[in-house]
């Protein structure tokens, strides 16, 4: 059976009708019951359909966490051919909340980041939710670096509630890793194309999402902070998250409005987690058209576009 968010229940309702009728005429062949069932799954994709199409800033970042919701090893794993995943920071430690490594976009050589966070208990534990710690942000300096070095075009799947907190991280310079991060990333002489395609969080997000090109699914959200952190900042109330969700303007909608992003990808009907590879094939086809419009810039054109980019994001508010 499929994950039904909260405001999802009478869809699931519908949605149980169809296959409870299903179920029993599969038992019992003389029953007749298509007209029935027709006429439900009418319904149900109306439902669906008007229900996506007016969702409200909380109900997007429950989208954006759905469990189903396909993950940066399946975006890679459908669009990135003979990847090769590279490991550890050459300083601490491996960190599997951050994936990354070579593999070809479209034919073209390419270096792949991601932001991890599982599928299930064991994995979501060993990738801690994809919130990285230090060596994670630095991995991916290494493996920008390498790919400035070697002339190859960076993209990044931006999906983090955040950076992790823990005091283990803070000893190791947590923010200073960030910073780094963030500063590779306007640094590179090579096209940079970012998507968030679940939670973009804070500073956990922006370390490998300042690039040349910033996109994000349409129900994905991106955010200073959690809604939940930040209701629990200005009201001391974590319950006051749908509050915060519509203030903080978390959505890509709002955010291609504030021209924090340049582009939303549209999702199948109902999000992205009920049809994943028709989701991922539509992110492939903007991360092609976007490399295309980079591939021809030299290195100082793509340095000042992504300075500018980023200073008038601040001019323009």
């Amino acid at each position: 059976m499929p994950t039904y968010l909260d405001f999802e229940a009478p869809l699931a309702e519908l949605e149980g009708k169809i296959a409870e009728l299903r179920a029993l005429a599969s038992g019992d062949k003389t029953l007749s019951i298509a007209d029935e069932v027709k006429g439900l799954e009418k319904k149900a994709a109306k439902q669906l359909t008007d229900l996506y199409a007016s969702l409200e800033p909380w109900q997007k970042a429950q989208v954006a966490r759905h469990p189903e919701r396909p993950h940066a090893v399946d975006y890679i794993g459908q669009l990135i051919t003979e990847f090769t995943p590279m490991a550890g920071d050459r300083k601490f430690a491996e960190d599997f909340a951050v994936v990354g490594g070579l593999g070809r976009f479209q034919g073209q050589a390419v270096m792949v980041l991601g932001q991890e966070k599982g599928n299930d208990t064991a994995s979501r534990l060993k990738r801690n939710f994809g919130m990285a710690r230090p060596e994670g942000y630095r991995k991916a300096v290494r493996l920008m670096e390498m790919a400035g070095r070697f002339g190859l075009p960076v993209i990044s799947f931006v999906d983090t509630a955040g950076a992790y907190p823990g005091i283990d991280a803070e000893e190791r310079g947590q923010a200073e890793a960030i910073a780094r991060s963030t500063d590779c990333c306007l640094s590179l002489g090579v096209p940079t194309i970012s998507v968030v395609i679940g939670e973009g969080g804070s500073g956990g997000a922006i370390a490998i999402a300042t690039a040349n090109a910033v996109m994000m699914l349409e129900h994905a959200i991106y955010s200073v902070i959690s809604p939940e952190g930040a209701a629990s900042i200005l009201w001391r109330d974590a319950a006051r998250a749908k509050d915060a969700a519509a203030a903080m303007k978390i959505t890509a909608q709002d955010l291609k409005k504030l021209g924090v992003i340049d582009e939303i990808i549209p999702e199948p009907k109902g999000g992205a987690h009920r049809a994943s590879s028709e989701a991922i094939a539509a992110t492939g086809e903007a991360i092609s058209k976007a490399l295309k419009s980079l591939n021809g810039l030299s290195p100082e054109a793509l340095r000042a576009q992504r300075r500018d980019k980023f200073l008038g994001i601040g001019r323009n508010l």
